[in-house]
C-alpha cells in the first residue's frame, strides 16, 4: 500500500482541488476534456511526425503536449496526454489507434480462454508515463493542477470485446448477460490494469484523477448497477488512500448519475444533456460537479458562447445551492477537432471573470 500524503500542502489551494474538496477556490476552475491535442496547431505539428501511441510512450512528448493548452489557455488543470488503451498496449495487448477509427484490437476477447490470456500490467511498462508526470509537474510549478486518468473497466471491455468502436455494443452486452462469469472475470482483470495504471500516475504525483467510462451511457441503470458499478467502485476504492480528488465521467449518463456517484468518486462529470443543478439533485449532496458546456456551442459565435458560459456558471451556482460542494467548469465532452483555439482562450478568460 502507498504512503502517499492526502494532498501536497503546496497544491491543496489550487482552484480545481479547492472546488473538488469543498473549499472556496480563488476563481472558478476550468479545464477542457481533450484540451491536450486535437484543436491545437502546435499539437498537429507534432502528430504530423509521430503516431498516437508513439507519442503516448515518449515522456518528453507527453510533457510537451500536456503543457500546450496550459500555456495557451490559462486553464486551471493540465490533463495528462494519453489514451485509455495505453495500459492495455503496455500490458501486451495487440492493438493500434487507427486515424479516423480509434482503437482497433487485433484479437478481440470473446471467450473464457481469451480472458485467461489477457496479460497483467507491470508498472515498469508505463515508466514513461511516470517520467512524463514528473516532467510536467516541474514545468507546471505551483499554479496549475495535473489530472491523471484511466479508462474504466467497462469502456476498456467494450473495445476488447467488439474489437474497436461500436454503435450497438451487441457482443459486449451479449457477454454480460449470456456469460456473466466470464464477464466478471474480464472486468476484474481490467480493474486490476486500471488500478495499476492510476497508481503509477499517483505515485509520480498527479493532483487528481479522472476515470473515464466513456460508453457507460449505452447501458440501462439496472445493467450498470449489476455488471459495471462493482468494478468501477473497486477501482475508485483502491486509489482512495492517495487522498486526491477522484472524478468520474461518462457520456450520455444522465440516467446513471446517481449510481455513478455511489461508485465512490468525489466529483461527477456531467455531459451537456442534463443541467448541472438537476445533476446535483440526482447525484445527491456532498460531491462536486464538473461540466457541462455543449462542445458544439464553441462554433456558434462569440455572443452564443458568452450566453452559454453564463448559463452553465449559473447552473453551477444552483448546483452548489442544491448540495454540490463545488463546480469545475468543463465541456460536456471533449474539445472537437475543428474548434478555434482562440475561442477556448476567450472562454477561459470569461469564466475566470464571472
Amino acid at each position: 500500500m502507498s504512503n502517499a500524503p492526502r494532498l501536497r500542502a503546496d497544491r491543496s489551494h489550487l482552484p480545481l482541488i479547492a472546488a473538488a474538496t469543498g473549499a472556496t477556490p480563488s476563481r472558478r476552475p476550468v479545464w477542457f476534456m481533450r484540451q491536450a491535442g486535437r484543436s491545437l496547431p502546435e499539437y498537429r505539428a507534432i502528430r504530423a511526425e509521430h503516431g498516437m501511441l508513439e507519442s503516448c510512450f515518449d515522456a518528453e512528448m507527453v510533457c510537451e503536449i500536456t503543457m500546450q493548452p496550459v500555456r495557451r489557455h490559462d486553464v486551471d488543470a493540465a490533463i495528462l496526454f494519453s489514451d485509455i488503451v495505453v495500459p492495455l498496449k503496455a500490458a501486451g495487448v495487440d492493438l493500434d489507434i487507427v486515424a479516423g477509427t480509434g482503437p482497433v484490437i487485433a484479437e478481440p476477447i470473446r471467450t473464457e480462454a481469451d480472458v485467461t490470456r489477457l496479460p497483467r500490467l507491470a508498472p515498469e511498462a508505463v515508466g514513461a508515463v511516470a517520467r512524463a508526470v514528473e516532467l510536467i509537474l516541474a514545468e507546471l510549478g505551483g499554479d496549475t493542477a495535473l489530472i491523471g486518468f484511466a479508462g474504466a473497466p467497462f469502456t476498456l471491455a467494450s473495445y476488447l470485446i467488439e474489437g474497436g468502436p461500436s454503435r450497438n455494443y451487441e457482443r459486449t452486452k451479449a457477454m454480460m448477460h449470456g456469460a456473466p462469469v466470464v464477464w466478471n472475470e474480464l472486468m476484474g482483470r481490467l480493474a486490476d490494469i486500471t488500478i495499476a495504471f492510476l497508481r503509477v500516475q499517483l505515485d509520480a504525483g498527479v493532483d487528481a484523477i479522472q476515470l473515464f467510462d466513456s460508453w457507460a451511457g449505452m447501458l440501462s441503470a439496472a445493467d450498470y448497477a449489476r455488471f459495471v458499478a462493482p468494478h468501477s467502485s473497486r477501482v475508485l476504492a483502491e486509489v482512495a488512500e492517495y487522498g486526491v480528488p477522484r472524478i468520474h465521467f461518462g457520456v450520455g449518463t444522465g440516467e446513471l448519475l446517481a449510481p455513478m456517484a455511489h461508485a465512490g468518486a468525489d466529483v461527477i462529470g456531467v455531459d451537456w444533456r442534463v443541467p448541472l443543478d438537476e445533476a446535483a439533485r440526482r447525484v445527491g449532496p456532498g460531491k462536486a460537479v464538473q461540466g457541462n458546456l455543449d462542445p458544439t456551442m464553441l462554433f456558434a459565435g462569440d455572443d452564443v458562447v458568452d450566453r452559454e458560459i453564463r448559463r452553465v456558471v449559473d447552473d453551477g451556482d444552483r448546483a452548489i445551492a442544491e448540495g454540490a460542494v463545488g463546480h469545475i467548469f468543463n465541456l460536456g465532452h471533449g474539445v472537437l477537432p475543428g474548434t478555434d483555439p482562440d475561442v477556448l482562450t476567450r472562454a477561459v478568460d470569461l469564466i475566470h471573470r464571472l
